[in-house]
């Protein structure tokens, strides 16, 4: 069973950093692209970073500098670092895992399986 647990969400300051983590289950976890998206209240939910198998990244022109995406294959374990948080980084914060057929995936169509978020609030 396909299970995908993210952890390290939280309240951060204007300026602060978090580190996300996402612990995968049920599937060979370095077979899979990855990634990591956001959805804040009344907006879609859009892409933070992509991983690929290989470990190739993708990261949207807005963020790049400030997000960082990463993977441990030996702990079954997805990372998202994230840098100068602004209040505009407040949403939940949801782990994905792309369809096999997939080398590195960046909409949202291209995944099958959602953890269920954990919410990062940026607020002084």
């Amino acid at each position: 069973q396909v299970q995908l647990v993210e952890s390290g969400g939280g309240l951060a300051q204007p300026g602060g950093s978090l580190r996300l983590s996402c612990v995968a289950h049920g599937f060979t976890f370095s077979n899979y692209a990855m990634a990591w998206y956001r959805q804040a209240p009344g907006k879609e939910r859009e892409l933070v970073a992509a991983i690929g198998r290989g470990a190739a990244t993708v990261y949207p022109e807005h963020l790049k500098g400030r997000f960082t995406i990463s993977r441990d294959n030996t702990k079954n374990t997805l990372y998202l670092h994230m840098l100068s948080l602004n209040t505009e980084d407040t949403a939940l914060y949801y782990c994905g895992r792309a369809r096999s057929e997939y080398y590195i995936a960046t909409t949202t169509s291209m995944y099958d399986y959602w953890g269920q978020g954990t919410q990062v609030t940026v607020s002084s």
